[in-house]
């Protein structure tokens, strides 16, 4: 990334205008204009800096389910694998982790059958378990990374 895409990555993270002209709000923010800014997203989405652009919703407040989910994965294996978790619309957002279990991913659903799907289909596309680590209890922190 240039020093461009950092100030954008780190301008937007923790909101983004709710306003009849979104991307226009959030450039002027950034001293950009509108048009350069959702090229810059585009870019980033595109060559894979960003895998996704776009609102969180909390599922269970909205009166589905989510959870987490983790996986291992050996090492030559994790992009096919993640590419392949990455297909299924369910998978909120994912990261690798230094650890045995070195696959994370957070699946969101209108129900909790629907996640226990998900999980099998996974599995039997991977080859891999999914070890489903759904929320006991919640707790808030919020994370900011810095580009």
């Amino acid at each position: 990334m240039d020093e461009l895409e950092r100030r954008i990555v780190n301008g937007l993270q923790g909101g983004f205008p709710l306003c009849p002209r979104p991307y226009a709000a959030a450039a002027r923010a950034l001293g950009l204009a509108e048009k350069e800014l959702i090229e810059r997203i585009g870019k980033l989405l595109s060559e894979g800096t960003l895998t996704r652009f776009g609102p969180m919703f909390d599922a269970e407040r909205l009166g589905g389910a989510f959870t987490l989910c983790a996986m291992s994965v050996p090492q030559g294996e994790f992009e096919r694998v993640a590419r392949l978790v990455n297909a299924h619309p369910e998978v909120a957002h994912n990261y690798e982790r230094a650890h045995r279990f070195n696959l994370w991913f957070v699946l969101a659903a209108a129900e909790r059958t629907r996640l226990s799907k998900v999980i099998q289909a996974i599995e039997a596309e991977t080859g891999y378990a999914v070890l489903d680590l759904p929320r006991e209890r919640e707790y808030f922190v919020e994370l900011k990374l810095s580009a």
